[in-house]
């Protein structure tokens, strides 16, 4: 079987992290210090801080605008459950709007779902493929918006309008207008999850790129203390002799990246610029294998402002059900290739259903996943296993629905 999504693991990573055993700390302390710098290097932007998922580190985002009951965050349809969920636990309503062909946010869906309530936007670049994020930032601060907009917090107040805050989990390694993802919102979330580009097992990286009056200097120290319960000291610190005394100073969270955790994601970012080229390569041979055919819908690796990190290859069939795609995913994995699905849009979920989302109201949200499989697409596939996923898919398209029509131009 080749599975779909293994963490890359060598000898640098276990290094690394044996290492962090042998150091006798083990916890937060200098290798998740290491590991946001080597992000922020390779981003180009100064403050990064790493927390134990992406999940958490949007909560407390969140917590800090000032988030409260009846305010809106408008999200995709289209998007992972932890996007929606970080607004509920942070006190807010998830207001979905449908997608584009490319399965970002449509932004003239966005402005229509702003109302006074709207605190925040916030994108999900799927697969690693940027939103188009020149337009949501133009909504953001376009006058009558801002006219629209009712701060209800100091930070609120501060910024004055709709906070961008990027879903950036599939997209660490993709560029926009020929800069690193991170530089087109005004906080961004990459997420560590095993299944990711770069992971640390389990962890997330939040991006400071706030605009004037704001410090991404300070901002980095405040929400470091929040994410280690708003303590004054943290305990790579009060380990130093004489040094056992420290404050509680707000309502934090417990939700700091470890020392054992950051080596894994430390010894895989060195090597990223590899691991990424690889990506590509994978991601070029399935578009030109798949190209000629006319039943495939195939995504974008580059436009003239957009490049991805090739997190997923979502492949999509044209003219098929959702019953249709599960028979050729059973056929793909009755041949020993692993595929999977991104994603079931929310409203399609029981908890999303039991709060009134309907998916009939997201079309093109039903239309991409009911004809959406996920290829296998990771840096430790050799040009083999690639070839025989090809051929795999091919064929099992073929045993359940005859007669593929082929491109001739």
């Amino acid at each position: 079987m080749i599975p779909f999504s293994p963490p890359y693991i060598n000898q640098n990573v276990i290094d690394e992290v044996v290492e962090s055993l042998q150091s006798g700390w083990i916890t937060t302390g200098p290798k998740v210090k290491l590991l946001e710098q080597e992000i922020a290097k390779h981003i180009d932007i100064q403050n990064v801080l790493c927390v134990n998922s992406w999940t958490s580190g949007a909560i407390m985002i969140l917590r800090w605008l000032g988030l409260k009951e009846g305010d809106e965050v408008i999200i995709p349809a289209y998007t992972y459950s932890a996007t929606a969920l970080a607004v509920l636990h942070a006190g807010g309503k998830p207001v979905m709007v449908d997608v584009n062909d490319d399965f970002n946010m449509d932004p003239k869906k966005v402005k229509e779902a702003i109302t006074k309530r709207t605190k925040a936007i916030i994108p999900v670049d799927f697969a690693g493929y940027p939103c188009n994020y020149n337009q949501l930032n133009k909504i953001a601060k376009d006058k009558s918006v801002k006219q629209l907009f009712n701060p209800t917090s100091k930070i609120q107040k501060k910024i004055n309008r709709i906070l961008i805050l990027s879903d950036a989990a599939h997209s660490l390694g993709a560029t926009y207008k020929n800069k690193s993802i991170g530089h087109s919102a005004d906080i961004t979330i990459f997420s560590l999850h095993a299944v990711k580009n770069i992971t640390t097992a389990e962890g997330g990286a939040i991006v400071l790129n706030m605009p004037t009056p704001f410090s991404n200097d300070d901002l980095y120290s405040e929400l470091r203390r929040m994410t280690l319960n708003c303590q004054t000291k943290d305990a790579f610190t009060k380990s130093k002799g004489g040094n056992w005394r420290y404050d509680i100073t707000g309502l934090g969270m417990k939700i700091n990246m470890a020392d054992i955790n950051a080596a894994i994601g430390l010894a895989q970012i060195r090597e990223y610029p590899k691991l990424l080229e690889r990506r590509k390569l994978i991601f070029t041979k399935y578009l030109d294998a798949f190209k000629k055919l006319d039943w495939t819908i195939l995504p974008s690796i580059k436009d003239e402002d957009r490049e991805s990190s090739c997190h997923l290859f979502p492949l999509r069939i044209s003219s098929i059900t959702e019953d249709q795609r599960d028979l050729i995913i059973d056929e793909i994995s009755k041949l020993g290739i692993s595929v999977n699905v991104h994603f079931i849009p929310l409203p399609m979920l029981t908890f999303f259903k039991e709060l009134k989302y309907d998916i009939k109201d997201y079309p093109l949200a039903y239309k991409n996943y009911a004809s959406e499989i996920s290829l296998p697409i990771y840096p430790q596939l050799n040009d083999n296993q690639v070839d025989k996923i090809i051929h795999v898919v091919l064929n099992s398209y073929k045993k359940v629905i005859p007669n593929p029509i082929v491109k001739t131009h």
